[in-house]
């Protein structure tokens, strides 16, 4: 599995909304609420077998009220 964490900006007043949305589609092991320049901070387990820009883009980037997001690619825990 890969660990990827992805930063979410939303339009203006549709946090709360993009953040039930995903919530919807169980793709998430944590959601969090952020400060600064996104709005959201979304951590996710890609199986080995899938490419990690394809399932992102099909099962998160369609989400209504999702404006720009960063994906961080994750190697080694210590």
């Amino acid at each position: 599995m890969h660990c990827v964490f992805v930063q979410i900006r939303c339009r203006p007043g549709t946090t709360y909304e993009v953040a039930d949305r995903i919530a919807l589609r169980e793709i998430h092991s944590e959601l969090y609420s952020t400060s600064g320049d996104f709005d959201l901070l979304l951590k996710l387990y890609i199986p080995d077998e899938e490419d990690v820009g394809k399932y992102i883009n099909d099962r998160l980037l369609d989400v209504e009220g999702i404006e720009r997001t960063v994906t961080t690619l994750t190697f080694t825990a210590f």
